[in-house]
């Protein structure tokens, strides 16, 4: 069975939270370059050693100093694959605080957003992180829906969207730019079919988002 998504997987979900295709996937485009594992299998991370280093309390800056920062550093991130070197030693200290600092997937939603994303704890989120990109698409789909972003990508409101997704350096990182041009790119591809029935026309669910704060950290370790 293959891990990746498919054409329906996106329109299903697009139709839950009322936004279009081409949004989704250009997200995904600037989260992870639109792929959610590396070659070897594994699932794209990116570790965050602040995040690490707060989550632990910082006692280990001193003497993991490449693992745990007080301060976010472009300079300790090793790329690609090796981004598991990093996690694994993280994961020697302490498990949970490492596999909550580090971004997971082709939507990059963050390990500490595991809960407020449906799941019971990180340790059954990381597994199905593994599983297929359906599971990294559930993720997303979970993060906009407590968090009331799926507003901005109705209105292709991109600086809101982004300063919410990945926090207020947004700018800096011309998330909000790279997430309009990734929009225009893929609304061009979109094939015009029969609208998908929605299932739940009677019910306000899909619409009254509910549920979780956001702390305005930023959800993604963009790729």
């Amino acid at each position: 069975m293959s891990k990746l998504l498919t054409e329906q997987d996106f329109k299903n979900t697009a139709n839950n939270l009322q936004v279009e295709v081409a949004a989704i996937k250009a997200v995904a485009d600037v989260e992870s370059r639109g792929d959610g594992f590396f070659s070897n299998g594994k699932p794209k991370i990116l570790f965050e050693a602040h995040i690490f280093s707060s989550k632990t309390g910082h006692k280990y800056d001193d003497t993991h100093s490449n693992i745990s920062s007080r301060k976010w550093n472009r300079k300790l991130y090793k790329w690609g694959a090796k981004e598991y070197e990093r996690l694994e030693e993280a994961i020697k200290l302490d498990k949970v605080a490492a596999l909550k600092s580090a971004s997971w997937g082709k939507f990059q939603v963050m390990g500490f957003n595991a809960e407020l994303c449906g799941w019971t704890d990180v340790e059954i989120f990381v597994d199905d992180m593994y599983k297929s990109e359906a599971e990294h698409l559930k993720a997303f789909a979970g993060f906009i829906t407590a968090n009331k972003l799926a507003k901005y990508l109705q209105v292709k409101d991109w600086a809101k969207f982004a300063r919410a997704y990945n926090g207020p350096a947004y700018a800096q990182n011309k998330y909000d730019e790279k997430m309009k041009d990734a929009y225009e790119k893929y609304v061009k591809e979109v094939v015009v079919e029969e609208p998908i029935p929605d299932i739940n026309s009677n019910d306000d669910s899909d619409v009254d988002f509910g549920g979780g704060t956001f702390d305005g950290d930023g959800s993604s370790g963009t790729y």
